[in-house]
C-alpha cells in the first residue's frame, strides 16, 4: 500500500545567477538558457513546521541541498548532495530521503532525472532560521547562506511572481544573497553574495 505524506513549512534558495537567473525568467523555455557565469552552483534549505510520511512525524526539521549544473539545467547532468537534520531518526531519516530526492513523487520528482552525479545524503546541524523577511541557514563548517528580498517599491517590502517553481509554483520572492553567502564541501567551494535567490512557504503532498 502506498505511503501518503504531506509537509507544509518555508523554503529559500541562493545560486550563481545574477539577479534575475534566467533559468526562470527570459525569453528562452524555462530551465533552457545559459546561466549567467556559464555553470550554476545552487543551494537550497528547507524548515518542515509540520509534516509526516506515513507514521513517521517530520515537524521541525531541516533540509538542505546543493547542486552544480555544468550548463543550461534542463540538460541535465547535475552533480547533487543533500543534508539532513541531525535530530531525525532512522524512520525519519528514511521518510525525508524519499522525499527529497522526488522518490516519493511530490514537487521533487520533476528534478530527479536531471541529476547525473548523486553524492549522497548525510546528517548534520542544521540552524534555519527566519528573521523577518530574511531567511539564513547554518551547517558548521559547511555552509552559511542568507537571503534577502530584493528592493522594491511595494508596501509590503517583498516581489514575488508565479514562475512555475516547483517548490511553489504559485508565489516565488525575488531575493539576493546577502554578503557572506558561502558553501564549501565535496571539493566544491562558492561564494554566492549579492547573486540570485528565491524564497516561498512550502505546502507539498503525495504518496509513494
Amino acid at each position: 500500500m502506498a505511503t501518503g505524506w504531506q509537509l507544509s513549512g518555508n523554503y529559500f534558495e541562493n545560486c550563481s545567477c545574477d539577479v534575475v537567473c534566467p533559468c526562470l525568467m527570459s525569453p528562452n523555455a524555462q530551465l533552457t538558457s545559459r546561466p549567467t557565469r556559464g555553470v550554476c552552483d545552487v543551494a537550497m534549505a528547507f524548515h518542515i513546521d509540520t509534516g509526516n510520511y506515513g507514521d513517521a512525524r517530520l515537524d521541525g526539521l531541516n533540509v538542505a541541498m546543493i547542486a552544480h549544473t555544468p550548463g543550461p539545467m534542463a540538460d541535465g547532468n547535475w552533480t547533487a548532495a543533500a543534508y539532513i537534520d541531525e535530530r531525525a531518526d532512522e524512520g525519519q531519516m528514511e521518510a525525508l530521503g524519499a522525499i527529497f530526492t522526488g522518490a516519493a513523487g511530490g514537487p521533487l520528482a520533476m528534478l530527479a532525472p536531471l541529476i547525473g552525479t548523486n553524492l549522497g545524503a548525510r546528517k548534520v546541524p542544521i540552524r534555519y532560521q527566519i528573521d523577518g523577511k530574511k531567511r539564513s541557514v547554518e551547517i558548521p563548517g559547511v555552509m552559511q547562506i542568507a537571503v534577502e528580498p530584493l528592493p522594491t517599491m511595494r508596501e509590503d517590502g517583498e516581489m514575488w511572481a508565479a514562475t512555475g517553481h516547483p517548490v511553489n509554483p504559485d508565489w516565488l520572492g525575488m531575493a539576493m544573497g546577502v554578503q557572506g553567502s558561502t558553501f564549501g564541501d565535496h571539493g566544491m567551494r562558492w561564494d554566492n553574495s549579492r547573486r540570485n535567490g528565491h524564497y516561498a512557504p512550502i505546502n507539498w503532498s503525495g504518496q509513494q
